[in-house]
């Protein structure tokens, strides 16, 4: 019993290392790149939902070092599950949260694409390295597209576009062209940077990092050691446990962007992630270790995770805000999903 409540008491541990210290990263690593002239928006866009999946990314590429596909896969899925499910679920339940068309042919398909693209890659029940390059080329290509000058798609700024400048390789011109406008201006900031409050920024930015590591460390052990003591399977850890714990960040920036009348930011910090999430942090771990998928995550799991995805669109979609009722919605399918882990356990 004593050694039950240690391991709990380190796994939570973990947990407070993990969450807390992806919050102090996130602000030192915004307030270095204000330093460097990069705009509030794009800090908005970038490392708000690739921070809030810190959790999520170093907690997977800690498993997937450790050779445990069954946590990394079950981190990913549960996590964009919970937060469509759980996270959209209470903030819509808090208030309601108009949408934009440009969030959902955009972002919104983008999300979709991924989640299907993650589906079609994993039926054969592994994910190879060859995969997670794709998933990261896609997410590098994400990124870019979203600097890209809109004037130039006349009004129309979606999901084909986004294709077609993929594929035309614009993205890379587009860098290389911005490059080369900003590099003097780069210079001269860089130079004003280099001062007490950029330093104490590496200061906090490196600790913060260790703190992450650390706390990863400790709660993917803590899964495996209670998934083998209680002879759960570690999907149903991963999809639990692991997948609630590291979402945590997207759940306090959700609720917060919503109590203050931000619905717009919530819903995108969870698009982002969710894109996030399988492109950039499935693409790094599976580029560590190729991934070994169960039968469950192919016939059940993923399958949700998809069919959610695209209730959220249709749901934006319907009246272009997100009332109470749906988000009732999502908060009961997300226990029907939990009651089914319990009973499938």
């Amino acid at each position: 019993m004593i050694m039950i409540l240690v391991h709990g008491f380190i796994a939570i541990i973990g947990l407070i290392l993990l969450v807390k210290g992806s919050d102090f990263f996130v602000l030192s690593a915004a307030s270095i790149a204000k330093k460097f002239g990069i705009s509030e928006f794009v800090i908005g866009l970038t490392l708000v939902a690739v921070g809030t999946s810190i959790p999520e990314l170093v907690s997977s590429l800690i498993a997937s070092i450790k050779h445990e596909s069954d946590i990394v896969i079950g981190n990913i899925v549960g996590s964009n599950i919970a937060n469509i499910g759980l996270i959209i679920g209470i903030a819509t339940a808090l208030t309601l949260i108009r949408t934009r068309e440009e969030m959902l042919k955009r972002d919104g398909y983008i999300m979709l694409f991924a989640a299907c693209l993650f589906y079609i890659f994993i039926i054969d029940g592994n994910l190879s390295r060859m995969e997670a390059v794709l998933f990261l080329i896609s997410y590098a290509g994400y990124i870019g597209f979203l600097f890209i000058d809109k004037p130039k798609y006349k009004g129309r700024y979606g999901f084909k576009e986004f294709i077609a400048t993929f594929f035309h390789f614009e993205l890379l011109k587009a860098h290389v062209n911005n490059r080369k406008r900003k590099q003097t201006d780069q210079r001269e900031k860089i130079s004003l940077s280099l001062d007490m409050q950029f330093l104490k920024d590496v200061l906090i930015l490196v600790i913060s990092a260790g703190a992450i590591i650390l706390g990863a460390d400790y709660l993917v052990n803590e899964a495996i050691f209670f998934a083998d003591l209680l002879h759960i399977p570690k999907m149903m850890v991963g999809l639990t446990l692991v997948a609630v714990g590291t979402s945590l960040p997207e759940l306090s920036v959700s609720i917060s962007a919503a109590r203050k009348g931000f619905g717009d930011i919530a819903v995108a910090n969870i698009i982002g992630s969710n894109i996030a999430n399988i492109f950039l942090i499935l693409g790094l771990s599976a580029l560590l270790y190729p991934l070994s998928v169960e039968k469950s995550t192919i016939f059940y799991f993923g399958p949700f995770m998809i069919f959610l995805t695209l209730l959220l669109l249709i749901f934006i979609r319907s009246h272009w805000e997100l009332r109470r009722k749906e988000g009732m919605t999502f908060l009961f399918l997300y226990l029907i999903f939990i009651m089914f882990l319990f009973i499938k356990i």
